[in-house]
This record gives C-alpha cells, structure tokens and sequence, in this order.
C-alpha cells in the first residue's frame, strides 16, 4: 500500500485537530506539547540553515553583479506585491464595512500596550550586526542575512584560497538539509498540537461579533492568492499556478499552523526546490530574505483592520490617510519579524501615522490568533511566489549569456 503524500497526511491532521477541537474543547490543550515540540525542532535548524545555504548560494554566483540584480528583482517582487495586497485589503474593508455596527462592550476596548517603534534609520543601521555570533544566538534574522551574504561575496572575490571555507558550509548546508527532511517528516503530528488547541480554546462567542473583520481577511487573501500569486507565476515564472499552488500547500498549511513565517521556512525551501523546481541558490537567497521582509497577508490584515477600527469609531478616512496606509505598511514590512503577533506591532505603527486611536487594536485583539494564520500563510506562499519569479529571470539571463558566449 502506497504511503500517504506529506500533504495529504498534514490535510488529515488538520481535519481531525478541528473535530476533536470543536469535541473536546479547552482541555483539548494538553496536546500542545506537541505542537511545541515541532516548532522547537524547526526554530533549532532556522539559524544553520540560513547561514549555511545562503553563503553557499552567495558565493555559487560566483559574480557580484548576479547577486545585485538577484536582490534587486527579489526586493522589487515583494515591495510591488505587498502593496497590491495592502490595497485588496483596503478594497474588502470598504466593500464589507466590518465596523460598522459592531456592538462590543466599551469595557474591552482599553489601550493596549505599545512596543515602542523605530524610525528609518534606526532600522537600517539595525541590519548590520555588531557581533554575529550574538545575532545567531538571538535569532535576528535580517542581521544573519546581512553576515551571510558578506562572507558569501568575500568567499566568491577571494577565489581558490577561500574554496576550504566554501567546501565546508556547502557540506555543512546538505547535512542541514537531511535534518530538516527528517524533522518535516513529524509535520502532520506538529500540525494537529498546534491547531486542536486554538480550535478547543476560540469559542462562537469571541468570533461573532468580528465574523465580518475575520471574513474580510480571509476573501482577500483568497484574492490575493487567486490574482495576484496567479499571474505573477504563470507571466513570469512559465508555471502553471495549479501546479505552483498544489507544490507549496503543504508550507502552506504548516504555516497556518504556526502562524511563524520563519518557522515554516525549512518547509518552504524544501517544497519550492522537490516541488517547484527552485534552484538551491536562488531559494537560499530569496526565501530567507522573503521570510524577513515579505508580508502580503499581513498587509492585507492592515487594510482589513485599519478600517474596522476607522468604522468602529466613526471615523472618516481621507485619501491621503488611505495612500499613507499603503505606502507605510508596504514599507513597515522591511524589519518585521516573521514571528507570531507581529501584525499587531505593525499595526500599532500605521494608526500612529494616520491618527486612529490606539485603542482600537483591543477591538481585535480576541481574534487575532485566527487572522494571524490566515496571512502567515499568504506571507509563505508569496514567498515562494516570489522565488519561482526570481529563479526563472535568472535562468533566462544564465541561456541569454550562454547565448551570447557561443555567438561570440
């Protein structure tokens, strides 16, 4: 007998978390423990992974000027993405008017805390870390890129006295591949301890009341998904978008899940190389930059939430306000952690910016478990969306020069 596909082993235990959930109830978190368990063997390889492949990828160009325009178009990608999604969010909340009419006791809507911003500059000069070894030990993702890349670039200028250095980290990257094959294998049992318990512990109760903010988020990443993901796969990564979409579910699902981007990043380099035919160079470069900076499903749920609180409190919000939303919560994405809750800080900055009451975050504070899954799932899949793009471009520029070497 044949052996179930990852995906369809991680859709059975996705089904049965959400039976037994809904059965069992609150006490239904004494799975949890599983759940921890995976996400605890995953966030164990982030760090060597990414360090690892994405030194490798660096300094396999072997070319510089490769590696800028790899960047640039990769950067490019998800900026242009992130503010097409911010406007379908801002579409689907003028078209369902999630606040208006909303009834929720004013003893709920207090002022949440707020973690305190940085400015432009702050986050930049943030990317180059003082001490790598710090940043590796604290998981600060940007700053292991920004490490990895420079030792990549300075491996590729050195040449054959740094080819040790090279050979090393691109043995040390296949070992950290057979690890993370063999921690995927335990996805459906991670899967099943980290949805039973959301589903045991949301009651009706707390999801009425904001049934039209969690509806609202959830048809715009299905547009976003649809449109968006569609074309740009299909115009320019020549893939057919069935194939792109049944190639990344599992990722998909498993972010869901964990509502971790960089957590469900093992997954995704995995899925867009076996099943999307990404290359390795280009998945290590774009996928860990994508997990970083690249959050469509989270500026959908800024555009979604930011007019549920606007409505709630009867506020109108002008053009410039709206053109302000796009614009800072395309680019409030560079810098924000692909970690749980972190379009919650994200939104804090973009009502600073345009005025609304800070308040308002409370308002969906209950829920926000349930919408953090839904766009840390689009986050994943226009990640992969993006390095399909990317690793065509970059094959048709490989035929192109290959081209014009032989006419020469």
């Amino acid at each position: 007998m044949k052996k179930p596909s990852l995906l369809t082993q991680i859709l059975l235990a996705f089904v049965i978390a959400i039976i037994l959930g809904a059965i069992v109830g609150p006490d239904i978190k004494v799975v949890q423990p599983l759940g921890d368990l995976f996400l605890r063997l995953i966030q164990f390889i982030i760090v060597p992974l990414i360090l690892s492949t994405l030194i490798v990828g660096v300094a396999g160009t072997g070319n510089v000027k490769k590696l800028g325009r790899m960047g640039g178009k990769t950067i490019i990608y998800y900026l242009a993405t992130s503010a097409i999604a911010i406007t379908i969010g801002l579409g689907i909340g003028y078209v369902l008017q999630p606040g208006a009419g909303v009834d929720i006791p004013s003893e709920s809507v207090g002022d949440e805390p707020v973690t305190e911003e940085q400015n432009v500059t702050d986050t930049l000069l943030n990317i180059i870390p003082q001490n790598p070894f710090q940043a590796m030990v604290e998981g600060e993702i940007l700053q292991i890129i920004f490490f990895a890349l420079f030792v990549g670039i300075a491996i590729s200028l050195v040449g054959e006295k740094a080819q040790t250095v090279y050979r090393f980290f691109e043995g040390f990257a296949e070992v950290m591949y057979k690890i993370t094959g063999m921690i995927i294998l335990l996805a459906p049992i991670g899967v099943f301890g980290l949805i039973a318990p959301v589903v045991g512990e949301y009651g009706i109760g707390v999801i009425l009341p904001l049934l039209k903010v969690i509806l609202g988020v959830l048809i715009a990443c299905l547009l976003h998904a649809i449109i968006t993901y569609s074309m740009v796969v299909k115009a320019f990564g020549k893939m057919n978008p069935l194939v792109f979409f049944k190639g990344i579910a599992p990722a998909g699902l498993f972010a869901f899940s964990s509502a971790s981007s960089a957590g469900t990043l093992p997954l995704t380099m995995k899925n867009a190389q076996e099943n999307l035919g990404v290359s390795q160079k280009t998945s290590s470069f774009v996928l860990p930059l994508g997990a970083t900076i690249n959050m469509d499903g989270t500026a959908i749920y800024q555009g979604v939430a930011v007019l549920f609180i606007a409505q709630f409190y009867g506020i109108e919000l002008s053009i410039s306000q709206l053109l302000s939303v796009v614009l800072i919560a395309t680019l409030a994405s560079i810098g924000t952690a692909g970690v749980p809750g972190a379009g919650m800080i994200m939104l804090t900055l973009v009502l600073t910016n345009i005025n609304l009451p800070l308040g308002g975050i409370a308002l969906i504070a209950g829920v926000d478990r349930i919408l953090d899954m839904f766009r840390t799932s689009i986050n994943v899949i226009g990640d992969a969306a993006g390095a399909v793009v990317v690793d065509r471009t970059e094959k048709k520029h490989a035929d192109e020069d290959k081209n014009l070497e032989y006419s020469v």
